[in-house]
């Protein structure tokens, strides 16, 4: 009972196994990539660099089928005949383009059919003369072939300009050599040029201001906070050049003496640093402004520069407008700070030591004042 048991076991597995490998066949024939294709013959006017059985045929880069069979033509040496087998759906029209491509890291040769105009009619099985179509020239040449071709290119173009490329070289190692030669005067004639153009490293002189130290300082020393604003000025006076105003300005070149940023950037950061000299720390500057502040100190620079009269003496003029604004947005003082400078000499040194001296004059006035005023106010 046992062994009967077993035998019918083996012989219903066996069944199984048929239908199965039956049931493959019949996908593969209706559903798989042996049902329902249309053949096509295509022509190549040379080599088809390592087209095989059963490579894929793409339109438009999706696969459609394979290459079925390949032939020569005795007659026609230089041609190969490639059938294709491919999907009904596949638009294959008499002006669809037909190459070789290459795919993967390997470079597996493919069937690459391309486009086609729509206002053609698609070609359908049973014509053999409408099935044939010409692949492009050299549509067949491999990557190898194709740089082996453009070596040798290369190389007959430069066998064919051996005379002047041995000419060209020749004439830049005289050059060279030349200019060795004279490279002291090269050096010279670029020097020149800087000094022309005014980018010498030598002709741009950079000059900053010096924070004030209030001597006396402030009486009393406020608990609040104040923010300390970036100054407006005049596009004239905020630059980075020093302005020289009146006559005989000729007689002072500031031309080439630059602040080392826009004006009102240089006093604004010289403001704070004032404010710490004079032991009061509540100045802020602009970039901390998520520091709570009780007040706003704005300041307008009215006059910033050297004036030349025609008497040729110069003076240093420095105004500064200055408001103290309170949370509110509610003025609490003003006042104008001027002061003015004599340039004992006429040269850069002393202009600038000038400039800088009745900016320090101001700013100490601006921090005792301003903390006279917050103190007042503070409770």
């Amino acid at each position: 009972m046992e062994i009967r048991a077993r035998y019918l076991l083996m012989g219903a597995f066996s069944l199984l196994l048929i239908f199965g490998v039956f049931a493959f066949v019949y996908w593969l024939e209706a559903a798989g990539g042996l049902g329902g294709r249309n053949n096509y013959k295509l022509r190549f006017d040379g080599p088809v660099a390592g087209l095989i059985k059963g490579s894929a045929v793409l339109f438009n880069g999706v696969r459609v089928g394979e290459v079925t069979n390949l032939t020569l033509d005795s007659s026609q040496p230089e041609q190969v005949f490639v059938t294709i087998a491919i999907t009904p759906e596949t638009p294959v029209r008499s002006d669809t383009k037909v190459s070789i491509d290459f795919q993967g890291l390997a470079g597996a040769p493919v069937v690459a059919l391309v486009g086609g105009s729509p206002s053609l009619p698609l070609l359908r099985p049973g014509n053999a003369d409408a099935q044939l179509l010409v692949a492009e020239k050299d549509a067949g040449v491999g990557m190898t072939q194709m740089a082996r071709q453009v070596l040798q290119r290369l190389d007959t173009v430069v066998a064919d300009n051996a005379d002047p490329l041995k000419s060209t070289i020749s004439s830049i190692n005289t050059f060279a050599a030349a200019l060795a030669r004279n490279s002291n005067k090269v050096d010279g004639i670029v020097a020149g040029l800087e000094r022309f153009t005014g980018a010498g490293k030598d002709q741009l002189h950079v000059v900053d201001l010096t924070p004030a130290k209030p001597d006396p300082g402030p009486s009393k020393i406020p608990s609040s906070r104040i923010l300390i604003l970036e100054p407006t000025a005049l596009a004239k006076i905020d630059s980075e050049r020093i302005r020289v105003i009146g006559g005989a300005t000729r007689r002072l070149d500031l031309s080439q003496v630059r602040w080392p940023d826009i004006l009102s950037k240089v006093i604004q950061t010289r403001i704070v640093q004032s404010f710490e000299n004079g032991g009061y720390s509540g100045a802020v500057p602009r970039t901390m402004e998520d520091v709570q502040t009780d007040y706003r100190l704005m300041t307008n620079i009215r006059s910033f520069q050297i004036r030349m009269d025609i008497n040729a003496s110069a003076q240093a003029e420095v105004e500064f407008a200055v408001k103290i604004v309170d949370s509110e947005g509610l003025i609490v003082a003003s006042r104008i700070l001027s002061t003015g400078q004599k340039v004992s000499e006429l040269n850069r040194e002393a202009a600038i030591a000038a400039l800088d001296k009745a900016d320090r004059e101001s700013l100490a006035e601006l921090v005792v004042w301003t903390c006279e005023v917050l103190s007042q106010k503070s409770p």
